[in-house]
């Protein structure tokens, strides 16, 4: 590990998801800084980041800011935001990149790339993000299961640019690695958009379900009728996607959600946690985005739309 050639990484959006990864990068030797909301900054700043999970246990240090402009001369940027925020962050952040800096979208939903491509010209790299997490309170970290990647090139219209030098095989496997060296374990996908979607069916099937009852997915999977919803969901959600063009992986997605739903039995959706502490839900870009891709296509996608309602209505977003 001493003769990895670390990346200087910003997380910008530091929430569970990107403290996670910023604390396992920051742990084997990156100079990691997290720039997030000024409270949980500030205590992590006081007392580091307090990891309580599985494989680990304990606090990890790391530089913070509130600051966009912390991200200058970044090698790396693990974006982290809402979907609801990408383009308003991306704009502000992209004076303060070099040309050849990476940024790494572990963000939900399946257009995230396209946004901040069309907001700066920029071609990040989309990731596929597989962990259970949750910040129970400012700075204190709970990692409930998993905690892998998978990255892989956009396909872009044209791909032939400045920035196209991210998007090589040895490129993308450099970034793999430097996960790999933090105990991260992280794929490179010749077919990254089926694997965004399929993690995309994932979260559709479950997470406006987890938080509109505010039950864990273990407590979800009791119920045989909560389970026949899910599986419509997915077979809904399958439908609209090869409607789209999109190839997805050649799995079973029911019994890949039931998978992921029983190794994460005690988890509550992003969305739950969301709605719990009163804040906007991503709702839109997940079942929402089903729904608005359906009509595209000059179909229907009732249970996605009936969801994405009920979500938006429970916080008030309509």
């Amino acid at each position: 590990m001493s003769q990895v050639k670390w990346p200087r990484v910003a997380v910008v959006g530091a929430g569970a998801v990107g403290c996670f990864f910023g604390a396992k990068l920051a742990k084997a030797g990156a100079a990691v800084t997290l720039i997030g909301r000024a409270q949980a900054m500030q205590a992590i700043a006081d007392h580091g980041l307090e990891i309580i999970g599985q494989d680990y246990s304990g606090r990890v240090r790391l530089q913070t800011s509130t600051e966009l402009s912390a991200a200058a001369g970044c090698d790396l940027i693990l974006l982290c935001v809402k979907t609801t925020d990408t383009v308003e962050t991306v704009k502000a952040l992209a004076p303060h990149l070099k040309p050849d800096t990476a940024i790494l979208s572990l963000q939900n939903g399946v257009d995230n790339v396209e946004r901040i491509f069309e907001a700066t010209g920029f071609r990040a790299i989309p990731a596929a993000v597989y962990v259970a997490v949750e910040m129970n309170a400012p700075g204190k970290l709970l990692h409930r299961g998993r905690g892998d990647l998978s990255i892989g090139a956009f396909p872009f219209q044209a791909p032939s640019d400045v920035h196209a030098e991210r998007f090589t095989s040895s490129s993308l496997k450099n970034i793999a690695a430097w996960f790999e060296a933090s105990g991260v374990p992280c794929t490179v996908s010749d077919n990254v958009m089926g694997e965004l979607w399929a993690k995309f069916i994932v979260n559709c099937a479950v997470n406006a379900i987890s938080a509109l009852t505010q039950a864990p997915y273990g407590r979800m999977l009791e119920q045989p009728d909560i389970k026949t919803l899910i599986s419509a969901l997915v077979r809904e959600t399958v439908s609209i996607a090869q409607a789209h063009g999109v190839q997805l992986k050649d799995t079973d997605h029911e019994a890949a959600v039931f998978q992921v739903m029983k190794a994460m039995s005690g988890q509550y959706s992003s969305t739950a946690q969301d709605l719990a502490r009163g804040k906007p839900t991503e709702i839109d870009a997940l079942n929402g985005y089903v729904s608005k891709t359906a009509k595209l296509h000059g179909l229907d996608a009732p249970l996605n739309a009936w969801l994405t309602a009920m979500v938006k209505l429970r916080a008030g977003q309509i």
